[in-house]
C-alpha cells in the first residue's frame, strides 16, 4: 500500500514537470531548451525592446514555471537554462518555490534574467539564488533608458522579466525561491 501512494504521488509531479518518464538526457535537454526559447518568444511578443537588452547583456536564463497554492501553502517549480552570450555556454538550471499564506490556486508562468555583466551571470549559475520572502523589487530602469522597460531590478547588474499569459507582470512577489544547476542535465 505504501508503494502505491509514492508512485500515485510521483506521476503527477514528472506529469507537472513537463518531461516524460524514460525520456533520455538529450531529450530532457532539448525540451528545457524549447521551454526556455518559449519564453524568450513571449517576452519578445509582450515587450519587442527586450530583445536588444537581452542579446547585448553578458548573459541571460529563460525558465517555465509552474506553482500551485493551497490555502495556507503553496509551492511551485521550473526548469530553464542560463546562457553566457559571449561564449554561448548553456547551463541548465531549476527552480523550486515555498510560500505561505492564504490563497488558493494554480498559474503558469516565464522568468527572463538579464545579466549586465559576467560576474552576476555566474553568480547565478554556480552559486543559485535565492529569494525570500522579504524581497522587493523596483520596476524603475533608472538611466538604462528604454532598455530594460518592463523589467525589474533585482540586484545590481540584473534584471528580470516575468510573463503571464496576461502579458509582462507588473510585480514579483519572491517567496522562498531557489535557483540552482541541474546535475542531471548539465
Amino acid at each position: 500500500m505504501k508503494r502505491r501512494t509514492v508512485v500515485l504521488g510521483v506521476i503527477p509531479a514528472v506529469a507537472l514537470s513537463g518531461i516524460a518518464l524514460g525520456a533520455s538526457k538529450a531529450e530532457q535537454q532539448a525540451e528545457v531548451r524549447k521551454a526556455a526559447q518559449d519564453a524568450l518568444n513571449a517576452l519578445y511578443k509582450a515587450q519587442p525592446s527586450a530583445r536588444a537588452a537581452v542579446e547585448s547583456a553578458a548573459g541571460y536564463a529563460a525558465f517555465s514555471n509552474f506553482g500551485m497554492k493551497i490555502l495556507f501553502a503553496g509551492s511551485g517549480k521550473g526548469e530553464g537554462i542560463a546562457v553566457n552570450n559571449k561564449t554561448k555556454a548553456t547551463a541548465y538550471m531549476k527552480m523550486v518555490e515555498l510560500q505561505a499564506g492564504l490563497g488558493i490556486g494554480a498559474k503558469k508562468f516565464q522568468l527572463v534574467w538579464v545579466f549586465d555583466n559576467a560576474k552576476a551571470l555566474n553568480d547565478f549559475i554556480n552559486s543559485g539564488w535565492t529569494l525570500g520572502g522579504q524581497a522587493t523589487a523596483a520596476a524603475k530602469a533608472g538611466d538604462t533608458g528604454s532598455a530594460y522597460q518592463g523589467a525589474l531590478a533585482v540586484g545590481p547588474g540584473v534584471w528580470l522579466y516575468q510573463i503571464t499569459d496576461k502579458g509582462l507582470a507588473v510585480e514579483l512577489t519572491a517567496k522562498g525561491t531557489k535557483y540552482y544547476k541541474d546535475d542531471e542535465l548539465n
